[in-house]
């Protein structure tokens, strides 16, 4: 082996991440890396890649995905989503290489937290990040599979109907022989619809962080194969919004799954079954997909949030979250 060198990622390596992960994984998912590539090539502000060289030969790379705003995070960090050293080269200290060059990057972008996912019965690589300084974040990976919610935990709460304000039980009022779906309009999110999202996202947090928005829009409009992301109406006017993506192979992943990047309903809708009917209707596209499951990240402190998805089928999931500081 000659001397190791570094670079970022590029397109042309697609071949040669392709086979390793193949030879990784046992399953190859090519599709899935060709778009990694390319989305971090289009957008490098968003991404930090790292290929290890030995000579021509990919002996190793590693994709980590800078997030501003997922989760309710309200500072940039860094996600590794993949990394493969080639079986020939595994053994050498390539896999630590790659992450120091991650966070090499990371410091000249002022990032300051690294994150990741993996599976608890994975002892490989349980081994080998606990050995590169992460520990248990605070925060947990929750997950359903994608089945109909059941409409029995819907909101019992007043909803506008015909102008006026009407309570469950009232004559035309709003009963819930009606799915929550049908009773709140829900549709695919628009380009036109970041000022609502932004304004609403505002009034829940009190913080402008219309930049991840942007970004956001820009990934789920242009960049996304696939668009699962929606918002609620109530007469013209945006009411609460889901920003979803789907998942073909982040972390390791084989399976299809989605993540849930944030779901933000106005104040003034609160307990009408707006956020329902919202991830109601996620569910029955996904289901449509062939999407299995969806999975989100909630910390241990948002009891409001927790208990909203607890009651609609998410549970803890077998993954763990974990973290690193980068001095």
């Amino acid at each position: 082996m000659s001397e190791i060198t570094f670079r970022s990622l590029y397109p042309e390596d697609i071949n040669q991440v392709s086979e390793i992960e193949s030879s990784l994984a046992g399953t190859p998912r090519r599709a899935f890396l060709e778009k990694r590539l390319a989305v971090a090539t289009a957008i490098p502000d968003s991404f930090i890649t790292c290929a290890a060289l030995d000579g021509q030969r990919l002996a190793g790379y590693g994709f980590a995905r800078i997030l501003e705003g997922e989760f309710g995070v309200n500072s940039a960090i860094a996600v590794l989503d993949t990394i493969g050293v080639d079986p020939a080269y595994q053994g050498k200290g390539i896999g630590k290489m790659i992450l120091s060059g991650i966070e090499r990057r990371m410091k000249n972008k002022s990032i300051s937290t690294l994150q990741t996912e993996i599976s608890w019965s994975n002892l490989t690589l349980i081994k080998f990040f606990a050995s590169n300084d992460f520990i248990l974040a605070s925060g947990q990976i929750i997950e359903r599979d994608t089945s109909p919610l059941s409409e029995a935990v819907a909101e019992v709460a007043p909803v506008k109907m015909d102008g006026q304000w009407r309570v469950h039980g009232e004559e035309g009022g709003n009963y819930y022989e009606k799915l929550s779906r049908d009773r709140v309009l829900v549709r695919s999110l628009k380009g036109e619809d970041i000022a609502s999202i932004d304004r609403i996202d505002a009034k829940l947090t009190g913080l402008d962080r219309s930049a991840y928005f942007a970004t956001k829009f820009r990934e789920m409009l242009d960049e996304s194969g696939i668009r699962v992301s929606m918002v609620a109406e109530d007469n013209g006017v945006v009411t609460g919004f889901i920003m979803a993506r789907v998942d073909y192979g982040e972390f390791g992943k084989v399976a299809k799954a989605a993540v849930i990047d944030t779901i933000g309903v106005h104040p003034a809708y609160a307990g009408t079954g707006v956020g329902h009917a919202l991830l109601s209707q996620l569910m029955i596209n996904l289901s449509s997909l062939q999407v299995e499951s969806v999975r989100t990240k909630v910390e241990y402190g948002n009891f409001a949030l927790r208990n909203f998805l607890s009651r609609r089928g998410f549970n803890p999931s077998q993954r763990l979250l974990l973290t690193k500081e980068i001095c």
